[in-house]
């Protein structure tokens, strides 16, 4: 079963819709919903890191606010919206899976939706000495007794890190509800976990284990994309080891409720300008993330169309009745 969630986000929809940068924008405050390390944080912290060496931003600031699976943050977007008008939050597909499981009351629909801007594949990583030489030795491994295999994330229990594995699990003919999955809060405190030996593998986005893996401190067993990264050459795609699977994760950003269309559309256009500049590539390159700009309207609709893909996917793994 070949699986991919980020269908139609990319440059084709980026072409419909072209909007003039009708201000500057000199600040933006960066709302994490989650906590340090993870690929939200990063994604924020690294696009805030472009904007303001490029010039297009003149200050940056970072707030981290975990809790509710995301949850409240958005909460704190809602009910601060008056005071909320120079914040962007970052989200994921996370927004459409919480929100699909009813972990918490809200929906993208609550919000301003203002671009989406990467995709960034799973990974599943272990400790430089692992046992494990590849992805097959864990497929191994698993089919022999499952409940020995540790596998963990930095998200809840049916989310993202959670369905990537177990698709993986799924396209090796075995059952993914028995994936022994150990949930931690964000991505930082799931590397720990990684590296102190309390798990065996790590399910993470690709840009929250590549510098760890250049460094040798973790080994990328496999990658979810469809081909392999320009920026780890060597690390096989799970579809390429003989598992039909594809998975990809797609990041961006969120405004307040109620800002104004204009609002939106000059920031929309700040986030696409960002693309040109060789500060950006800098930081893309760093995480591998792939690019992927779609504003506006278009990011409203590619939203709809997850909800339903992915509320399909979850109740095929059983996590969604």
């Amino acid at each position: 079963m070949q699986v991919v969630l980020i269908g139609g986000f990319g440059v084709a929809a980026s072409m419909l819709w072209n909007p003039v940068q009708a201000a500057e924008v000199e600040k933006i405050h960066f709302l994490i919903p989650g906590g340090a390390g993870g690929g939200w944080d990063g994604t924020a912290r690294g696009t805030g890191e472009a904007l303001t060496k490029s010039g297009l931003l003149k200050h940056a600031s970072y707030e981290n606010m975990s809790g509710g699976g995301g949850g409240k943050a958005i909460a704190h977007m809602i009910e601060t919206a008056e005071r909320q008008k120079g914040t962007l939050m970052v989200n994921s597909t996370p927004i459409v899976v919480r929100s699909i499981t009813k972990v918490f009351p809200y929906s993208f629909r609550d919000l301003t939706p203002i671009a989406g801007i990467i995709a960034d594949s799973a990974v599943f990583i272990v400790q430089a000495d692992s046992k494990f030489q590849s992805w097959q030795d864990v497929v191994a491994a698993f089919k022999s007794d499952s409940k020995k295999v540790k596998v963990g994330g930095g998200s809840v229990p049916g989310d993202l890190d959670h369905i990537a594995v177990a698709l993986a699990i799924q396209a090796a003919g075995e059952n993914p509800k028995k994936v022994k999955y150990i949930a931690y809060d964000a991505g930082g405190k799931a590397m720990a976990g990684l590296l102190s030996g309390e798990i065996h593998v790590l399910s993470t986005g690709f840009g929250e284990a590549l510098e760890l893996s250049k460094s040798g401190q973790v080994r990328i067993l496999a990658i979810t994309s469809a081909t392999r990264s320009k920026d780890a050459p060597n690390v096989p795609t799970v579809k390429e080891l003989g598992y039909d699977m594809i998975f990809a994760n797609w990041r961006g950003f969120f405004g307040a409720p109620g800002l104004s269309y204009n609002e939106a559309h000059v920031y929309a256009s700040l986030l696409r300008d960002m693309y040109a500049t060789p500060e950006w590539e800098t930081v893309r390159a760093r995480r591998g993330w792939t690019n992927q700009y779609v504003p506006g309207f278009q990011f409203y609709s590619f939203l709809e169309e997850q909800e339903k893909a992915i509320g399909g996917m979850l109740r095929q793994l059983g996590f969604l009745k």
